[in-house]
């Protein structure tokens, strides 16, 4: 699998958003889009989904234009994790997650015994077994995040993009979706895309990381080059220290923010 896209640009009312986007994730990578609040990055994962269009650029999936592809056919080879919010409507966990099975269905197909045993078999990797029987409208944000990859993870995709998917969780549940996604593209050979506000995990998980900025400032390569104190205080506009430490041989990196840079 290999997603690109090549020299996207978006805006509207006469204000450019993002200009000359050109990214490329491969298989089995991780990918981290990095940036402080309103610099588009919600946006560009909208437009490469096909969610909004490009003003102009192409997206390209497997070396075939998006535009070609029918709905069904793209989602059969992609997951969406958008950011988690409580529905109005309520369902047990474990039918949200074979809800994720739509893209490889019929409209009238009805959930079979060996989708919802798949649908079992995930939760119990991502260690979220308990939550089966529960309904999505009762549970934490954090549980519900867990169900909402569950769910895109169901039906096999080689890429999954996800939305700010540790936005407003504690440092458990924080810590707890970094890890399972970097275990989804360990396990599971599947590629993310990521959008998120914290430098750290991009640091901790990713490969490569496209920084945007505000003014259509924006970095792309290798994260440990892209993520450094340099970067933070020009694309942030905050002083930090990136501190390393080991720990039982495993070595951690760390960004500790220490005073607004203006």
């Amino acid at each position: 699998m290999k997603l690109e896209v090549v020299n996207g640009n978006f805006g509207y009312n006469n204000k450019m958003i993002l200009k000359d986007i050109n990214i490329e994730i491969g298989e089995d990578t991780i990918m981290t889009v990095l940036g402080p609040n309103g610099v588009g990055k919600t946006t560009m994962l909208k437009c490469i989904m096909g969610f909004l269009k490009w003003n102009s650029g192409e997206n390209y999936l497997d070396g075939r234009k998006l535009s070609s592809y029918t709905d069904k056919e793209f989602w059969k080879k992609t997951g969406y994790v958008p950011q988690a919010k409580r529905g109005v409507f309520s369902y047990r966990c474990i039918d949200a997650i074979v809800m994720g099975l739509n893209s490889r269905q019929n409209f009238f197909d009805i959930p079979s015994k060996e989708d919802y045993e798949k649908a079992e078999s995930i939760m119990e990797m991502l260690g979220i077994q308990a939550l089966a029987g529960k309904f999505c409208n009762a549970i934490s944000g954090g549980e519900l995040q867990m169900v909402m990859i569950a769910r895109a993870l169901i039906s096999e995709p080689e890429l999954i993009i996800l939305d700010e998917p540790e936005s407003n969780l504690d440092m458990k549940n924080q810590l707890r979706v970094i890890n399972t996604i970097e275990k989804i593209s360990k396990e599971y050979h599947t590629s993310c895309l990521i959008n998120t506000h914290f430098p750290d995990h991009a640091l901790a998980i990713s490969d490569t990381t496209l920084m945007l900025g505000y003014n259509n400032l924006q970095l792309m390569g290798k994260t440990e080059e892209i993520v450094t104190e340099e970067n933070i205080q020009k694309f942030f506009n905050v002083c930090s220290k990136i501190v390393s430490f080991n720990i039982s041989s495993q070595e951690y990196k760390t960004i500790f923010p220490y005073k607004v840079a203006k």
